[in-house]
């Protein structure tokens, strides 16, 4: 007989574990590259990290509110279910399965299997392992779907091991990071250092051969709203915490502490790590690292040829521990989908590890199937919009809860309401609205896949009346 409630053995400490490793995968590691290409200069990369991390925190913060009110499974989808209305709440589903979440497990997994192709070159993604056709499979896809089918069938035995997990790796690639900060400030060459910070207002695209190609006012602001999708995307999945609320202890007050201190810990080291970048390598090696992997060009500048190896292994327990807290996470969005007749109904048990075993695996083929058509990248970049767009609806639906509910308990109130959460619904206006004005091909795709949700849930509710 399964259990039919979840066991809250989760404390603060593996919350913010879980926030801060759900957040950290390999972004960090690579996306300031394509940043800074956009804006150019030293100032402009770090007032993108900076933007993105008020954003963040910001946000976290706000969530609290809706997490002491709906202190249980599921979340973000709970949150806007009960703020507008069940199609609100399945759309965001729906979303999240499709791809922003299971697209993020495959692309963290391949991540994983690049990096560890340079201490194991067998596992290469530039190796051919299958061909059918066009259709082809690389070692590295299938290293990475081992790592997913591992990590599911560890939190399939039930959450104490997946904390263990969590909380050991986002430990390690803590210090590691700041360690590596540490160390590239220590070794800084203020050579480098003073060419980069000269002139570091100065908004442009840099391009490979060094040339310049500045920006009409109007342009300049498309130009940091694309730079931002590659800060968004390293600073997502914080709000992961909320999906697992039922597991955690007193979550009306360590869901909301969890969520400031996992995105304030994390806003710190993606700062000051680009930083450190900038202290150690010229603004074009940044820009045009070898395959966008800044890191190991900073690694190899600080620490020699090894440094390669360091931070192969960094990335390696990054990505491990990152995608172990979005596999735990996640699967409990589809389990609550699952109870309001809006999933596969089986993802709606838990096994007898309190666990919902169902949802974890068929959240792991849809990741696998994502590794397999090598798409997960391009798709991941496309979805930034509907992001930011559900975050922007999620704290608008704090306003609106507060007028229709006000009586409701409220153990933490948002931080600074009205005017933080106002603030970051302007900020993600704008964002939204850039996007779609200078870069409609990161918008489109995202909205295409949201708006297939619509008769899905029409289909579901159909489906529904037939069996009653």
């Amino acid at each position: 007989m399964s259990e039919t409630k979840f066991k809250p053995v989760l404390g603060l400490w593996d919350a913010t574990m879980i926030v801060a490793g759900s957040m950290i995968g390999s972004g960090i590691f690579i996306v300031s590259a394509n940043i800074l290409q956009n804006v150019g200069s030293a100032g402009w990369l770090i007032a993108v990290w900076l933007i993105t991390g008020f954003m963040t925190i910001t946000a976290a913060v706000s969530y609290g509110e809706l997490s002491g009110m709906f202190p249980k499974a599921g979340g973000q989808y709970v949150y806007l279910k009960e703020a507008y209305n069940p199609l609100v709440g399945f759309l965001y589903g729906w979303s999240f399965f499709a791809i922003i979440q299971t697209g993020t497990i495959a692309a963290v997994g391949v991540a994983f299997s690049k990096f560890t192709a340079y201490l194991i070159p067998g596992v290469s993604e530039e190796l051919v392992l299958l061909q059918i056709g066009t259709f082809t499979v690389s070692p590295a896809q299938v290293l990475s779907i081992v790592t997913i089918v591992l990590l599911t069938a560890i939190n399939t035995r039930g959450v104490e091991g997946g904390k263990l997990i969590q909380t050991t790796l986002t430990v390690t690639k803590l210090v590691s990071l700041f360690g590596l900060i540490i160390f590239g400030l220590i070794m800084m060459k203020s050579d480098v250092w003073n060419a980069n910070w000269t002139d570091a207002w100065n908004l442009h695209k840099l391009t490979p051969d060094n040339s310049i190609e500045t920006y009409t006012t109007a342009l300049a602001f498309g130009a940091i709203a694309a730079a931002m999708v590659g800060s968004i995307f390293s600073s997502d999945a914080w709000n992961n915490v909320t999906f697992i609320a039922g597991e955690i202890r007193n979550p009306q007050r360590n869901i909301g502490l969890s969520l400031f201190l996992g995105t304030l810990i994390v806003t710190i080291i993606y700062v000051t790590a680009n930083i450190m970048y900038t202290a150690v390598l010229p603004l074009h090696d940044i820009a045009f690292a070898d395959k966008e992997r800044v890191a190991v060009a900073a690694s190899n500048a600080i620490f020699g040829d090894i440094g390669t190896r360091i931070i192969a292994i960094m990335i390696m327990i990054s990505t491990f521990g990152c995608n172990n807290g979005l596999i735990l996470a996640g699967a409990r969005v589809y389990y609550t989908m699952a109870k309001d007749g809006l999933f596969f109904r089986q993802a709606g048990n838990l096994n007898k590890f309190n666990v919902p075993r169902q949802a974890l695996w068929v959240q792991c083929v849809l990741a696998c199937i994502w590794c397999l058509s090598g798409k997960y990248g391009d798709l991941l970049d496309m979805v930034s919009f509907v992001v930011v767009l559900f975050y922007m609806l999620t704290i608008i639906g704090i306003f609106i809860l507060r007028k229709q509910r006000p009586d409701a308990s409220r153990p933490y109130k948002a931080f600074g309401y009205p005017v933080l959460p106002l603030i970051y619904i302007l900020m993600g206006v704008a964002f939204c609205t850039l996007l779609i004005v200078y870069k409609p091909n990161y918008t489109w795709p995202g909205l295409i896949i949201t708006l297939i949700g619509i008769p899905i849930y029409y289909l579901a509710l159909a489906k529904q009346k037939t069996n009653t």
